[in-house]
């Protein structure tokens, strides 16, 4: 075993979980999960089965990530953030066949006490703010806010918000990356 799980954490059958990665208090990982390297997840997490989880994910403490949801790498799961896998549910109608599926694509960051609903995807670096409740796709880089969530600007790769210029480019603060903005798209400039 190359992780780390503590000894209240439930780990169920046939799980795949990365070198690395350390798995906290009273988190359940159920059947089929795949968890990558070096992942972090928080005290009171559960991970529903068929659950996969990129390279370097951080999963902060009562997250829950069910069935039909993919974190790609470097994604980040804030406090108490929750994704949803059905979209009309009801306790008398059994629907397990009828899950959504959420992609979250690499370096998204969602804020504590978001909520995703399900079948809409997250771009890449994307920022969804602390209590937001997205309702449709976001776009890669966008920062979104708000019940419903809606765009409010861009965010760079580090996490900073980019504020394009007359020429629709913009530099990150932190590493000096340059960003351009075209039909509602941006992108990194390599």
């Amino acid at each position: 075993m190359d992780y780390f799980a503590h000894e209240t954490a439930i780990i169920d059958a046939d799980c795949l979980i990365g070198s690395g990665t350390k798995i906290w208090h009273f988190t359940h990982i159920m059947p089929k999960c795949k968890i990558g390297d070096n992942c972090n997840i928080g005290q009171n997490v559960v991970v529903s089965p068929e659950v996969v989880l990129g390279n370097n994910c951080k999963v902060q403490n009562n997250v829950s990530i069910y069935t039909g949801v993919i974190c790609e790498d470097d994604v980040f799961l804030g406090p108490s953030m929750v994704f949803t896998n059905v979209i009309n549910p009801r306790s008398a109608i059994n629907r397990r066949g009828q899950y959504e599926k959420t992609l979250v694509k690499r370096g998204a960051s969602i804020g504590a006490n978001a909520t995703i609903i399900c079948g809409n995807d997250i771009g890449e670096y994307a920022f969804i703010g602390a209590g937001a409740v997205i309702t449709k796709s976001v776009p890669s880089y966008a920062l979104m806010v708000g019940n419903p969530a809606r765009q409010m600007g861009w965010m760079s790769e580090y996490g900073h918000r980019l504020n394009f210029d007359e020429n629709n480019m913009a530099i990150c603060p932190e590493n000096k990356e340059t960003y351009e903005l075209k039909n509602r798209v941006v992108k990194k400039i390599e």
